[in-house]
């Protein structure tokens, strides 16, 4: 019986399999067949030509020296004769930024590939750039930084063949954390490792945020990264919102500051072919969500029960006055803030009364991403679309309303024939999408995109810089806090015998790791809790829904008597203010640890350096205290556990 129940068990297993290739051979023959007729459509590479003894690139291809082809002309001038030779297909393709797959051997993503299950669910290259035209892409692919420039120069190659050479501008998401997992950091292993912007908080030095920003635009622009989807100058103010590690913490003068240091570093002085475009995030301050649920997921709202909506908008402010390039809404409707209740991305009243005209930014509003198509794949994952108050409204519609706010880009969307069906048909004026393409392409020349795309091997040198890499270590040195130290038991002897709880399992301490039976004292960490009580739909939900602050029973009955067994130094990975009460009854120590290295911690304890960090965050005592507090006002944690500001030193 069991020899037969294993033979149907291959049987099936061995029909899957079948099944699964035969449908990996038919996609693949499809996506061969469809990039070999997007590609017919491409033009010859633009040929390098003299004009009056100085040589240009032909991007149009027409023989001549055009006005945008001319580095010599104002900018302004370029950007007006490009628009004027634009199709409407041209126009609508270039107001989009998606995802787009990047292959492991440097080549451009045309079919799926078995190592990349998330190939199956993305467009092709072909499609997004010849298709539907689009030029501007971010990416999340971290392969070895030869492959990842090859791939850069053979997407710009792209972009130059196409009618009118248009080059293709690459954003990403941060990459200068120290974690490996999956997130909105992507782990890079050839980049500095510097800790998280709650740890930069702790810290509170706006130099050192500058110099940073430096090294990651050098950094970003060694392969061909010219726009960050950052800085966040989010308030953390509710300390449910999962994405409170992404911000500089609770106070917003301190978070102005360091705003406005990390735009001037990662942009320098003025917008040029040396800078890193800056996309600040969320405006006007998604850092007060309403039980701080997450607004990737409805409801999606924040209605400042204390009256603080003004105190979130002090670091973008900043943000204006540094000179910032672009800026990204959040997903939220500003409830009780506008007069229409919808969300910021289709919001007049945020976008061109606040963000146009009282603070006079005219650089490019780009929305956050997915907020047209429902169930869109953001970062790999799916979501419904954060249509708030618009619901109603179908793609065409909804594409009318956000350029009727004043929105310039469309993020997470690759929607352009839409876009072109609603010009073709008189719902949105070409006139309105020039105003757009204005500040769009103006950024393209600005970078120095249209003169020079193309990186060489020698770009990759400033990678892997010892003083870069240096300068990350010690920024995660001063960010960590020492919260607890009783009986002043930290720093240890190098000789004290430690026992490691919570650490990766492979991972290996210089210093004397020994079984618990053998340990003098116990160093253990723990993370934030995440996830708890959260009633999910998705994966994505249940990983942006942070949920409860506090401990689960069942975790507290293993911390507890592990603790209580051995002197114990609790090291707490804070993604958001965790609560520690419990913890901190039963433990000698206690460390507030901002995404730093394993090694950065144990020479902590072994007193190799002295902490000198300071909470950037209150931490509550309790969750009864948070549900209590008001989501959009700073430091109204009732008895908290550990105040904002709070840091201890070595005696």
């Amino acid at each position: 019986m069991i020899k037969k129940i294993i033979k149907l068990l291959a049987f099936g297993l061995g029909g899957l399999f079948l099944i699964l290739l035969i449908g990996y051979l038919f996609y693949s023959i499809k996506a061969n067949r469809s990039a070999s007729e997007y590609l017919t459509q491409l033009g010859p590479e633009a040929p390098l030509l003299v004009d009056e003894g100085e040589s240009y690139r032909d991007l149009n291809k027409n023989g001549k020296r055009d006005v945008y082809e001319n580095k010599n002309k104002p900018i302004d001038q370029r950007v007006e004769d490009l628009i004027q030779q634009m199709t409407v297909e041209e126009k609508a393709g270039s107001l989009f930024i998606d995802m787009i797959g990047v292959n492991a051997d440097g080549t451009l993503m045309e079919k799926p590939s078995l190592t990349d299950p998330f190939s199956f669910i993305m467009a092709s290259t072909s499609e997004m750039t010849i298709g539907k035209q689009m030029n501007h892409f971010n990416i999340r692919a971290a392969h070895p930084k030869e492959k990842m420039l090859e791939w850069y120069n053979a997407l710009q190659k792209r972009g130059e063949r196409s009618r009118l050479g248009i080059p293709i501008t690459v954003a990403s998401d941060p990459r200068h954390g120290v974690p490996t997992t999956f997130g909105a950091s992507i782990y890079t292993p050839y980049f500095s490792k510097w800790p998280s912007a709650l740890g930069f908080g702790a810290i509170d030095d706006s130099l050192l945020v500058q110099e940073h920003a430096k090294i990651v635009r050098q950094e970003y622009n060694a392969i061909g990264i010219k726009l960050a989807l950052g800085p966040m100058a989010d308030t953390a103010t509710e300390p449910r919102w999962t994405r409170v590690n992404g911000t500089f913490g609770e106070n917003a003068e301190v978070n102005a500051r360091l705003t406005a240091a990390y735009i001037r570093g990662l942009q320098g002085d003025s917008i040029d072919t040396h800078s890193v475009l800056a996309m600040v995030k969320h405006f006007p301050g998604s850092g007060a969500l309403d039980d701080g649920k997450d607004s990737h997921f409805p409801p999606g709202i924040q209605s400042y029960k204390g009256g603080q909506f003004d105190y979130h908008l002090k670091p973008f402010e900043a943000a204006f006055e540094a000179g910032v390039g672009s800026v990204m809404p959040y997903y939220s409707v500003p409830k009780g803030i506008t007069q229409e209740e919808v969300a910021a991305g289709y919001n007049k009243e945020i976008i061109t009364n606040l963000l146009r005209e009282r603070y006079q930014f005219n650089g490019i509003i780009c929305s956050d991403w997915g907020i047209i198509t429902d169930k869109k794949m953001i970062g790999f994952l799916f979501k419904p679309a954060s249509a708030y108050g618009v619901e109603e409204l179908n793609t065409k519609e909804r594409i009318q309303k956000i350029f009727d706010a004043g929105v310039d880009m469309i993020g997470g969307e690759s929607v352009s024939q839409p876009l072109v069906e609603a010009i073709q048909s008189g719902m949105i004026s070409e006139a309105r999408i020039d105003q757009s393409l204005r500040r769009v392409m103006k950024e393209k020349f600005r970078l120095g995109l249209f003169d020079q795309p193309y990186l060489d091997k020698k770009d990759l040198e400033i990678l892997s810089n010892p003083k870069s890499i240096a300068l990350g270590v010690e920024a995660q040195k001063k960010s960590v806090v020492l919260l607890k130290n009783e009986n002043n038991i930290l720093p240890l002897d190098v000789k004290t015998k430690i026992h490691l709880y919570g650490f990766e399992p492979d991972y290996s301490s210089d210093f004397q790791n020994v079984s618990l039976k053998d340990a003098d004292v116990i160093i253990a960490k723990i993370q934030t809790p995440k996830g708890e009580g959260v009633e999910a739909e998705s994966l994505m939900q249940k990983m942006l829904e942070g949920g409860r602050l506090d401990y689960t029973q069942e975790q507290l009955n293993e911390f507890i008597p592990l603790f209580k067994s051995k002197p114990t130094i609790v090291v707490a990975n804070l993604q958001r203010p965790a609560i520690l009460t419990e913890i901190d009854q039963v433990a000698q120590a206690l460390i507030a640890d901002f995404d730093v290295s394993n090694e950065v911690i144990l020479d902590l304890i072994f007193g190799n350096f002295k902490p000198s960090g300071t909470l950037p965050i209150q931490l509550p005592s309790s969750m009864q205290s948070v549900l209590d507090q008001l989501e959009d006002t700073p430091f109204d944690a009732e008895k908290a556990l550990y105040e904002y500001g709070h840091g201890l030193n070595y005696n």
